[in-house]
């Protein structure tokens, strides 16, 4: 990211922040809510998908196991439970999702950057009609759950966007006590196959630029823990159709700038 401007990464650094503040306010989303804004500002997915995957595998371990770790450290035995986890539902999504998530990451790699670009697009525009219409994917058939698994598995393989197709099977078999932590460690596999595959492939993982957006992204986090129990509690809809819409606009600007450059 040496050849950008100044304003160029004072806007990724804000991005960076809605992402924690998404992934932390909605369990979901960090990396499909802000992939449309840092293509907007440069349109090379390779350059910024490994920033987000480590940033989710980070998250990830706290989000499930920060609280736990924490009571511990305090000896509060009231909160000391052990995280839940479904490890059977998760053994049978990874038996659909891994060969199209191995699909997803080679066309990362091996894809023009302006057309993962506009897969990317076109994949968070769907996303959008459905936070408008304040009707998210649901999976009730077993032909559904296998279709929305391994679009999810390789969305989440070429651009890390899959998890409202995956959070829309999992909702539907997971008990709701479990829900949150079978997730997070779903993500935390999916991430880490998607980060050994860029290292292998020689991608560069800007370690170094690491130093400065994870506090950007602990900012984030931090602000949306706040809203967390907001968003639990009161009318989520006009936030979802703001998000939607903002997503839209944003999703639609970035194909067309692609069409046309």
């Amino acid at each position: 990211m040496t050849d950008l401007a100044t304003h160029h990464y004072v806007l990724i650094a804000l991005t960076f922040v809605w992402s924690g503040f998404v992934r932390s306010g909605l369990g979901f989303g960090g990396a499909a809510l802000s992939l449309p804004f840092l293509l907007l500002i440069h349109p090379e997915p390779v350059l910024f998908l490994p920033l987000l995957a480590v940033h989710l595998l980070f998250f990830s371990v706290w989000i499930t196991h920060g609280r736990h770790l924490f009571a511990a450290w305090r000896g509060s035995a009231e909160t000391r439970a052990a995280s839940r986890i479904d490890w059977r539902f998760v053994r049978y999504a990874f038996t659909i999702m891994i060969l199209p998530k191995l699909a997803g990451i080679i066309g990362l790699i091996t894809l023009p950057g302006h057309i993962v670009s506009g897969l990317i697009c076109l994949i968070i525009a769907v996303y959008s009609v459905g936070y408008i219409a304040d009707k998210p994917f649901v999976s009730r058939h077993k032909i559904t759950d296998i279709t929305f698994l391994a679009l999810g598995g390789y969305a989440s393989g070429i651009s890390l966007v899959g998890a409202p197709l995956i959070v829309a099977v999992f909702a539907s078999h997971v008990a709701r006590e479990a829900l949150r932590d079978t997730l997070f460690i779903t993500w935390f596999i999916l991430t880490s196959l998607k980060i050994i595959a860029l290292m292998l492939a020689g991608v560069d993982m800007q370690w170094a630029h690491h130093l400065w957006l994870l506090p950007c992204v602990t900012l984030g986090h931090v602000l949306g823990m706040q809203v967390h129990a907001w968003l639990q509690s009161g009318d989520t809809k006009l936030f979802n159709r703001v998000m939607g819409t903002s997503l839209l606009l944003v999703s639609s600007i970035s194909i067309a700038s692609l069409w046309h450059a």
